[in-house]
């Protein structure tokens, strides 16, 4: 049995398929970032899956995308914990990234690689290996136009009293944004990344409004100057996505890539599908 795995900071999609290629089961686990959680917290999380552990014995390779994966020191984490939990499997660890190459871009062929979910990262694919100019430094310094940057834009804006008044309430009709709940949700519970990614969803809700038309565009924008245009050939390659910032914001996202003379590549809510194509391909 093989299991393919897209693990991003809120959810993980697991998918396992025969020597045939033949999808045995669906399942699903809460984000496996090794950067904000312990290996209680994650063996905790396997644990707790039934089909996972139900067939834990019978997987014989794990191919393992996921977020915060970047580093050596963190692949190595998550390698000794699947070992422990999937005895007979061989477990291949890369960051999420290479879901999104594997899922929007053929081999061979050049691409720049977006990811536009809870957090952000952009890099370009030369049809074989992976090039990045910028480090990430996590949420809070970086992670531009993803949804943990649109809820603390929301956020900040609220209380600063930015937002204009008939969208504030409706925004604190549906939120709890009480301070001492904000506050205890961004310094004392875990996963804070994931706790403000939450509120943008009410930025794509209202996303016809002229506040969120300006918040998107801006952060669509920041995203591209800080990111894309690091990279020598930004206009003459496709620019690809995946996640689902990106996919509900496609056609906001479409016009900004335009504007800047960028080539709309693929986008793409969940890499999972394509890279169950990329592995059947290659088994």
């Amino acid at each position: 049995m093989i299991l393919i795995v897209d693990s991003g900071a809120t959810k993980s999609d697991w998918i396992a398929l025969n020597d045939k290629g033949e999808k045995l089961f669906l399942t699903q686990t809460l984000g496996l970032s090794p950067e904000v959680l312990t290996k209680d917290v994650i063996e905790d999380r396997l644990a707790n899956n039934f089909e996972l552990s139900k067939n834990r014995e019978d997987v014989s390779h794990l191919f393992f995308y996921g977020a915060g994966c970047g580093t050596d020191r963190m692949k190595k984490f998550l390698r000794e914990i699947f070992k422990d939990f999937f005895p007979n499997a061989v477990a291949e660890v890369k960051e999420d990234t290479y879901a999104a190459i594997f899922a929007t871009t053929k081999i061979g062929h050049q691409g720049i690689v977006c990811i536009l979910g809870t957090g952000s990262n952009c890099s370009y694919y030369d049809g074989e290996k992976l090039h990045q100019k910028v480090t990430s430094l996590g949420y809070i310094p970086m992670d531009d136009g993803s949804g943990n940057f649109f809820g603390r834009k929301l956020i900040r804006d609220y209380y600063f009293n930015k937002i204009p008044k008939d969208l504030a309430e409706k925004f604190a009709s549906q939120y709890d944004l009480d301070a001492d709940v904000i506050k205890d949700n961004l310094y004392k519970q875990p996963n804070p990344n994931t706790y403000l990614a939450t509120f943008a969803r009410f930025l794509i809700e209202n996303k016809d409004h002229p506040y969120s038309k300006g918040v998107i565009d801006k952060g669509f924008q920041q995203f591209i100057n800080n990111y894309i245009m690091q990279f020598d050939l930004a206009t003459k390659v496709p620019i690809n996505f995946v996640g689902s910032i990106a996919y509900y914001l496609r056609d906001e996202l479409t016009t900004v890539l335009k504007r800047n003379d960028l080539i709309v590549g693929v986008i793409r809510q969940k890499p999972i599908e394509g890279l169950v194509e990329f592995h059947k391909e290659n088994m």
